[in-house]
C-alpha cells in the first residue's frame, strides 16, 4: 500500500512516498534554514510563502524519484496540527486538493505522531508497546505508544521544548540559527562540569519538563561574567549547557523504565539528532536491559516519510479526513 506523506508544520516543504508503513521509496525535504538564519529563527510569514513556492515541486519530486503516479497511490496524509498555523495551512490545502482531484481517501496526521513513528521506518521490527521520549523544537513529550497511532502521554513541558532552549542559548551565545547542532558541535571543545547549570523539576508532575529556568540560568551566567569582566569560554557554556539538558531528559527517561518496565524505548524528534543524548538514553537503556531505537538524522527532522508511515496506520484503522480538514496549530497528541 503506497502512502503520499506530505509535511510543511514549520520550515522544510517535505513529501515521501511509503510503502505499508514501513519502506521509503522517496523522501524529498526542501529546507528553509538558509533564508530564516538571517533573522535568528524562523518567520512564519516567511515560511508560509516559500512553502507555496515549493510544495507542488516537491511533491512531484517525490512522486518522480518513488517511479509512483498519483493514480497508483492509496492515500494522502498530511500534519494538520500541532505547528505554526500559516505553513500547516499550506500543506494541508494542497493535500486536499491533491486528494480531491485524484479521488484519493485524504488522512490528517498529529505532527508528533509522524515523529514516533519515523522509528518503524529505521526499526521494522518494532512494533508497540514501548517508551517513546518525543524531543523537538516546539515539543518535549515522554509518551506510553499502547498501539500504532494510540498514545498515553506520561509528561510534556511546561514551557519552552528543549529544542526551543537550544535555539535560544545559541543566540545568546552568539553562535546564531539553528542552534540544536551549532551547541553541539561547540560543545565538543568544551568542558561540560565547567559551569552547574540546574536540572528542573515539576513538583506535582514529575514526568514533565521544564527547561525556562534553565535558560534564564545561562542568561544570567552570561550577564554576570560580563558585569564581572571575565572571559567567556563560549564552547563550556555549550558543554554545560548540553550536559544539563541531556541529563533532565535522561533523569526522565530512567524514572520511567524503571515504573512501566517496557522492553523497547524509542527517540524521535529533531533534537533526537543530537549525538550526546541518543548516546546518554541508550546507556540508560542498556543498564535497564532495555532495547534501544532511534531514527536517522535524517528521519528526525520533520520529514514526509514519518507521516507516510503513521498514515498507513491510520489508513488500516479505518481513519479517514474530509475535505474539511484544517490546520490546528495546538493540535495535543
Amino acid at each position: 500500500m503506497k502512502i503520499l506523506g506530505i509535511e510543511s508544520s514549520c520550515d522544510e516543504t517535505a513529501a515521501s512516498v511509503v510503502v505499508d508503513g514501513r519502506t521509503v521509496l522517496s523522501n524529498e525535504i526542501s529546507t528553509q534554514i538558509p533564508i530564516h538564519t538571517l533573522y535568528g529563527g524562523v518567520v512564519p510569514e516567511i515560511a508560509s510563502r516559500k512553502h507555496v513556492e515549493r510544495i507542488t515541486q516537491v511533491v512531484d519530486l517525490a512522486l518522480k524519484k518513488a517511479e509512483t503516479t498519483a493514480e497508483e497511490l492509496d492515500a494522502v496524509a498530511v500534519t494538520y496540527g500541532p505547528g505554526l498555523v500559516g505553513p500547516l495551512l499550506v500543506g494541508v490545502s494542497f493535500a486536499k486538493a491533491f486528494a480531491y482531484a485524484k479521488n484519493k481517501p485524504l488522512i490528517g496526521i498529529n505532527h508528533i505522531s509522524g515523529h514516533i513513528s519515523a522509528n518503524y521506518i529505521e526499526a521494522p521490527e518494532l512494533e508497540p508497546p514501548f517508551l517513546c521520549l518525543v524531543v523537538s523544537g516546539g515539543h518535549t513529550h515522554l509518551v506510553r505508544v499502547t498501539g500504532y497511532g494510540e498514545y498515553e502521554v506520561l509528561g510534556r513541558t511546561v514551557d519552552d521544548a528543549a529544542g526551543e532552549a537550544f535555539d535560544k542559548v545559541a543566540r545568546a551565545i552568539g553562535l546564531g540559527y539553528p542552534g540544536g547542532p551549532k551547541i553541539e558541535k561547540a560543545a565538543r571543545n568544551g568542558d561540560p562540569d565547567s559551569i552547574e547549570f540546574p536540572r528542573a523539576k515539576v513538583a506535582d508532575h514529575p514526568y514533565d519538563f521544564s527547561f525556562s529556568g534553565l535558560k534564564s540560568a545561562v542568561l544570567n551566567y552570561l550577564n554576570h561574567e560580563k558585569m564581572a569582566g571575565h572571559e567567556i569560554i563560549r564552547d563550556n557554556v555549550a558543554a554545560s549547557f548540553q550536559k544539563a539538558v541531556v541529563g533532565a531528559l535522561t533523569d526522565h527517561v530512567s524514572m520511567a523504565l524503571e515504573e512501566f518496565g517496557e522492553k523497547r524505548f524509542a527517540l524521535a524528534g529533531g533534537v533526537a539528532s543530537n549525538g550526546a543524548l541518543r548516546e546518554s538514553v541508550r546507556q540508560e537503556c542498556e543498564r535497564h536491559g532495555v532495547s534501544f531505537y532511534c531514527p536517522a538524522p535524517i528521519l528526525c527532522t520533520d520529514n514526509g516519510a514519518m507521516i507516510g508511515a503513521a498514515g498507513y496506520y491510520e489508513y488500516q484503522k479505518g481513519v479517514r479526513s474530509g475535505l474539511d480538514l484544517n490546520a490546528e496549530p495546538s493540535l495535543a497528541l
